[in-house]
């Protein structure tokens, strides 16, 4: 998921055969979304919708950049 799809995490998604999905619009409010489902699904009636919540991923989809591989920082307090 690009940075730009993570700012829209509603989605519509319309079925097709074989068990597979399109993404047909990215919304990042969920009443937009649901609005534009209402008027999809009046334009269309006879494709099947669906309004679905994409979050974000929060791990890296690197498996070369593990969580154990990432630099760490420590902060220390020096006030005495």
């Amino acid at each position: 998921m690009t940075y730009r799809d993570s700012l829209s995490p509603w989605c519509i998604i319309q079925h097709l055969p074989k068990m597979q999905r399109i993404i047909i619009a990215r919304f990042r409010k969920r009443n937009d979304a649901e609005d534009h489902l209402r008027i999809l699904k009046r334009l269309n009636p006879t494709i099947t919708y669906e309004l679905l919540f994409d979050p974000p991923n929060a791990l890296p989809q690197d498996p070369s950049r593990e969580w154990s591989n990432l630099p760490v920082r420590s902060f220390h307090n020096h006030s005495s």
